[in-house]
Parts: C-alpha cells; structure tokens; sequence
C-alpha cells in the first residue's frame, strides 16, 4: 500500500483511485455504520494541498464533508474551469468483492466506488497535479462533494456559497462520452381515500384500491401521449412509472386509503406546474366516470433536467480534448439525474465526462477499467489548458 500512496502522491491516476478505493466513504444515509466522507476528504485535501493549490475543507453537514481547491486566481479576468465529483459511495452489503480492496487485476481497478466515481476523481485530481506541477496558472476550481448518493447536501452547499465558473465538468461514469444533456425527475404522491367497512358491505364500503387501479390504468393515455411527441435528440422521450404502492389493513376490509408515488421523468424545458398538470387531467377525468372517488396529487421530490447546447466552448472543447488525446469523440445523453443540474441551475454550464460505465456503478462486483482512468485524466489536463488559452484545441 505504501508504494500505492507514494505514486498516488506523484499524481499517478490509477495510484490515486486505488487509494480512494481503499478508503471508505460509504453514504452514513444509505448503510448504517457507514464512514462518510471525513478519511477522504482529508486524503484528497492534503495530495491537493502538497500541489500547492489553495484548499478549504467545510463540514456541510454533520459529519459530511466537502473539499474546494484553487488553483490561480479565479476572481482574475481568465476563464474558469471547474472539475467536480463526489467522495461518497453507496453501501456494501452483499458485495461479491472486497469493497475496499483496491485491486488492480486483469486491468481493471475492483472496489465499491471504483466506477461511481472515484475513477472519476482520481481522473479529476491527476490533471489537476499536472497543471500544478507545470505550473499552469489557472485558475482551476477543484469541487469534490458529499452526499450525491443521497440527498446531494454537498453541492447544494457549494451553489449556496456562491461557487461558480465559466464550464464545469461533473466526472460521472460516461465511458468518455461527454453528455451535455440528463432528464429530471419530479415524484408525484397520489393518495385515494376510500370508506373502510366490513367485505360483505359493497353498499358501504369504497375500495382506496381498486380506484388507484382505476387511475393507473387510465395514466396509459398519457403514457401514448408522452411517446408519440417529438423526441429529445439526446434524451429521447419523457416517461413515467408508479415507483411504489401501499394501501388497506386486511383482506375482509374495504381498504380505506392507498398511496402511490409515480415517478415522471422529465426533459429540458419541462416544468413541475406542466407535469403535475399532465397527472391531475388524468385524475380529473376519472373522477368524472368513479362515483365517490376522492383523491389528490402531491408534488414530491423534483430535480430538474439541463443541458448545454452541443456548439457550446464548454462541449466543443471536451470534443476537441478528446481528439487531441485520441479519445473517441462521442456526444450522448444521460438518463439518470445528476448533479450537473445544481451547476447548470445557478449559471455554471457543466457536462458529464468520466471512466466507467454507468452499468458498473453500484454493482457487487463494481469495477472500472484502469485505462480508461487514465485517458479522462488526459482529455482533462488537455481541456482545461485549451479552454484557459482561450482556444478549443
């Protein structure tokens, strides 16, 4: 391990997500005992410190930690780059592998975060060591955050503190595809009352169920409708499911209430107001067919879509890094929410660029491709010269 640390010193990136791997940051939200963020961030903190990049470690919640760097004066007049990605991992019970075992075997880097995303971060911290070690002046901003698995608490707190930059790069497991585009989500909660009475009295009882049923099935005309609108060129379609159901207290009783949550997964452009709307015209209309339905939608939950245009420096440049480092240049969406969302909110365009794919990442057996650590590793050290040039490539 002593010969993994020395390397990881030096900026190697495989070294450096090995000693991540080894180090556990398992989300404290999501496996009891787990250790959060502390031995991370101040492991990462002290490589980034020993590079001579300006570092502040905060305590966002309790227990949770963030690490900001600074590399140059990014209040000065040059374009800031901002390289993000987040230090917790999802829990390890029933984990096929040692979880933080950090082994290098077959050329791939085995462990729990090794893919999502602590690839990603030794990727973000290897450049970084090479634009310090050149002395590049920056300015370069370094974000790794707490809490994405959960709640997202660490980047709510760096938006909140007024941390921004010119083009951001989130290194979430791509397969080193740059996606400038990811849906959002809104959880909407549909709760049926119904009238709870003994099974033999129909002419007392309402079934909370058998109407939830009723709406459920109704929700196939939006389902149509959502297919045949014309498709987000990255992201394809808008879609939705019912995530999960509750309701009734005993097989002989009418069942006086049930719960459902449906998640809508939306796309750029699309508004809470118009989602919410889209489910209570469904409900609307199935009142108006359901004697004594009485129901209600609560919006829950919501995190919004974003994108950057393709022509965009920000995506142009990743292209063009990509090129210059014999990386496929590939443009795709990304499905899943991300906390590029929060950057992109608050006036920071950021993309989604990083080893690993998605497959992988919280898988028992999680794993990453060595290389492909050390190729995002190289696109970022060449992207974030180019684009503090000035040029694209």
């Amino acid at each position: 391990m002593k010969s993994i640390m020395d390397q990881a010193r030096k900026g190697d990136p495989v070294a450096l997500a090995q000693a991540l791997v080894s180090t556990p940051s398992v989300n404290p939200m999501l496996e009891e005992g787990g250790a959060g963020e502390a031995e991370v961030a101040e492991l990462t903190a002290g490589w980034l410190t020993e590079w001579g990049l300006a570092v502040e470690v905060s305590e966002v919640a309790p227990a949770r930690w963030n690490v900001l760097a600074h590399l140059g004066d990014v209040r000065g007049d040059g374009p800031v780059a901002l390289l993000n990605g987040h230090l917790d991992t999802v829990g390890v019970v029933g984990m096929s592998i040692p979880p933080f075992g950090g082994e290098l075997r077959d050329g791939r880097l085995w462990g729990r975060g090794s893919c999502d995303m602590k690839g990603g971060v030794a990727a973000i911290l290897a450049a970084t060591a090479r634009l310090a070690q050149d002395d590049h002046p920056g300015p370069l901003i370094v974000a790794l955050t707490a809490d994405e698995e959960h709640a997202s608490v660490g980047m709510e707190a760096l938006v909140r503190l007024g941390v921004g930059a010119d083009a951001a790069v989130v290194c979430e497991p791509t397969n080193l595809a740059i996606m400038p585009a990811h849906k959002g989500f809104i959880w909407v909660d549909a709760v049926f009352r119904g009238n709870a009475a003994h099974g033999s009295r129909p002419d007392v009882g309402v079934d909370a169920i058998d109407h939830a049923g009723r709406y459920l099935a109704s929700l196939g005309s939006l389902r149509k409708e959502l297919a045949a609108a014309d498709p987000h060129p990255l992201l394809d379609h808008g879609s939705f499911h019912a995530g999960t159901i509750s309701g009734g207290s005993a097989a002989s009783v009418y069942p006086a209430e049930c719960r459902l949550v449906l998640e809508r997964r939306t796309l750029p452009g699309e508004t809470p107001a118009r989602v919410m709307e889209e489910f209570q015209t469904v409900l609307d209309g199935l009142e108006r067919d359901v004697p004594r339905l009485d129901a209600e939608l609560v919006q829950g939950l919501t995190r919004p879509a974003t994108e950057v245009l393709e022509d965009s420096p920000l995506v142009q440049g990743l292209l063009s890094a990509c090129s210059a480092q014999d990386v496929e240049p590939v443009v795709e969406g990304m499905t899943a929410w991300v906390d590029a969302a929060f950057l992109n909110e608050a006036g920071t365009p950021a993309v989604c660029f990083g080893p690993g794919s998605i497959a992988q990442a919280h898988s028992a057996d999680e794993w990453i491709e060595a290389s492909e650590i050390t190729k995002c590793a190289n696109v970022l050290y060449q992207f974030v010269g180019d684009f503090q040039d000035g040029g694209e490539g």
